[in-house]
């Protein structure tokens, strides 16, 4: 309830006076603009060539939150400066053969970008304009609303590398589809086409490209122009504050967790040889 007022109590106010945007085609990793008629924010992921989330990105990412929950947010639209990625998952040279402090900031990092994210008391809304695997599915899982263009794939594959996504990575799962569609979904690493995934309720509409994705993400955050954000926020939090609060009292085991998993010879060899079979697939370019 603590955390609930407190986000409430920072919500967006009529006549809000809104922080600069970043110029596009900046070299930050992330890139805010905010349409001053709107107030709503797009957020841009910006880490060519495939958007793949290290410490430095996810550090961004959590600044621009900060940012646009300080500055009242009236909405945001998470997407990516690539035509063909959303965001490729985590960066896999932040798990492999891992500087052990670094690593563990790392995991710490991607926590508070969840709790951010996941439970933001701004409306939310991914424009989902590429492949969106593992922690860039993740990214979109967060957000209350998913659109995505076609001859794309999305999904939390983590098995299929030999790892077990976390319980709220299973949790942001579970909040969007069935539990049934969640257990198959996870054990199998299943990575859906853009249609498969609007079929099981992964993504909420298709757009046939990001500008009409952004109109549609841009339409459903104005759904809420004539809803109290305080009590729409307020709404927010108690549906998902079981699963925060479950994070919230196991951080700390979270990433003993996270390490000990990592540090394993079977998965530092799985990771070795995914890495191989990436540089194989760059050769043969």
């Amino acid at each position: 309830m603590l955390r609930t007022l407190h986000c409430v109590s920072r919500l967006v106010a009529p006549g809000a006076r809104l922080f600069s945007s970043n110029t596009p085609g900046s070299n930050k990793l992330v890139i805010t603009e905010v349409d001053e008629k709107s107030g709503y924010a797009t957020v841009t992921l910006n880490r060519p060539p495939v958007n793949s989330l290290n410490l430095e990105l996810l550090k961004e990412i959590s600044v621009a939150l900060d940012e646009l929950q300080n500055n009242k947010s009236r909405g945001m639209i998470l997407t990516s400066s690539s035509n063909t990625v959303f965001s490729a998952g985590l960066d896999i040279m932040e798990m492999y053969k891992p500087n052990q402090d670094r690593l563990r900031e790392f995991w710490s990092t991607l926590q508070d970008v969840w709790f951010k994210l996941y439970g933001s008391p701004f409306p939310t809304a991914a424009a989902i304009n590429g492949h969106a695997p593992a922690g860039g599915c993740l990214l979109s899982l967060c957000c209350e609303y998913r659109v995505m263009c076609p001859n794309y794939t999305i999904g939390l594959n983590e098995t299929q590398l030999g790892i077990v996504a976390p319980t709220w990575f299973q949790a942001s799962l579970r909040n969007t589809v069935s539990r049934r569609e969640s257990e198959l979904a996870l054990t199998l690493g299943k990575m859906y086409s853009t249609y498969e995934a609007l079929k099981v309720g992964l993504i909420d509409e298709v757009a046939e490209n990001k500008q009409k994705a952004l109109e549609q993400a841009t339409s459903f955050l104005d759904r809420f122009r004539k809803i109290s954000p305080m009590a729409r926020a307020m709404t927010k939090q108690a549906l998902r504050s079981k699963d925060i609060v479950e994070l919230e009292d196991n951080r700390s085991q979270d990433i003993d967790l996270f390490v000990y998993a990592v540090n394993q010879p079977a998965v530092q060899k799985g990771l070795e040889v995914y890495l191989e079979s990436l540089k194989k697939k760059s050769a043969q370019k």
